[in-house]
């Protein structure tokens, strides 16, 4: 991919552009950004709002590393142990780097980080940010004020961008699958991070009932050893499943190892889909079938409209920032 013929309309909003905006001194600017005394609390709050909606931040980080790259991207990731996400991030950055644009990455996942947690560290280094932020997507973007903000997953949210995902044609792929796959005890294995329904679960709880199939449902947190957990549990209260859905790749995994366990063959006794497509399908035994994202096409995908966003291509908001990408499925041997 060759870069933009179209230059970013990107300069970072200065002190000075911050106190033109205001009507208040350099001095005054920096009194209200550091908390410092001798201003009034009414001239602290509106200097404090206008430099957010300018995107100005005082960083030694912006103006020290970051110096000479024509733009820096953030990225906000939830958990880069997940082997989807380091796939998702080694794409953007690869894009991004084709440009000549700085990223920098903040892996929320762990502890008691949430996504606007990241965005607070990021914003002061970056001019625009890509991130898997869920229900924060909003309030990132206001955090960020004008520069944009491009939220994967999120197809309900209100950021500058968004890159979501149509898994209602996955989940009616994934069913006409294992119906062809002669399955008629379909299960599906949810990740419990939404609460009582993923998008996802969503989705394949719609295109079940549209296909007239009685669906057993199930939910365990996103990892391996929990699904493993959890299908036990789905096997012993319905031991007749024949054919199960996974929320993920790396969920699926262990939805096989509870098979083996219980003595029960894939795809003989049980066709097993995940989702996503990581490379880790491809080493399991059997090989998984899955739902897979071209993930180089969604790092290529955010990146392209993150550049778009930054030189007016596309106007933040517009339908045109909204972008809906689709599944493939990838036929192995677990369906």
């Amino acid at each position: 991919m060759t870069p933009s013929s179209r230059e970013p309309r990107i300069r970072r909003a200065t002190i000075l552009d911050v106190a033109a905006a205001a009507g208040v001194s350099r001095q005054t600017v920096t009194r209200a950004m550091n908390d410092m005394p001798g201003i009034s609390p009414a001239t602290r709050q509106r200097v404090q709002q206008l430099a957010a909606e300018l995107g100005y931040t005082p960083s030694r980080f912006a103006k020290g590393l970051v110096q000479g790259a024509r733009v820096s991207l953030g990225l906000a990731i939830p958990d880069l142990t997940n082997p989807y996400f380091p796939a998702f991030a080694s794409s953007v950055v690869e894009v991004a780097t084709q440009r000549g644009w700085n990223v920098v990455v903040d892996d929320f996942g762990h502890g008691s980080g949430s996504g606007l947690d990241a965005v607070a560290r990021l914003a002061p280094q970056v001019d625009a940010l890509v991130g898997y932020l869920g229900a924060c997507s909003s309030d990132a973007q206001v955090m960020m004020g004008r520069r944009p903000v491009v939220v994967l997953d999120d197809p309900s949210g209100h950021a500058a961008g968004g890159i979501s995902f149509d898994y209602s044609y996955a989940a009616r792929t994934a069913l006409e699958r294992l119906h062809a796959a002669h399955c008629r005890e379909i299960a599906y294995l949810d990740s419990d991070q939404e609460g009582p329904a993923t998008t996802r679960g969503l989705a394949v709880a719609a295109a079940a009932k549209e296909a007239g199939i009685e669906l057993t449902v199930g939910q365990a947190a996103d990892s391996a050893p929990a699904a493993r957990q959890a299908v036990h549990s789905m096997i012993e209260d319905r031991g007749g499943i024949d054919g199960l859905l996974v929320f993920n790749d790396l969920m699926a995994a262990g939805a096989l190892k509870a098979l083996q366990d219980a003595g029960k063959t894939v795809p003989g006794d049980c066709a097993v889909i995940g989702m996503d497509g990581i490379p880790l399908g491809e080493l399991l035994t059997p090989e998984l079938t899955t739902l897979a994202l071209d993930l180089r096409a969604v790092g290529r995908a955010a990146v392209d409209l993150v550049d778009n966003l930054l030189t007016g291509t596309v106007d933040a908001g517009s339908e045109d920032a909204m972008l809906v990408l689709r599944h493939e499925l990838v036929l192995r041997q677990s369906a």
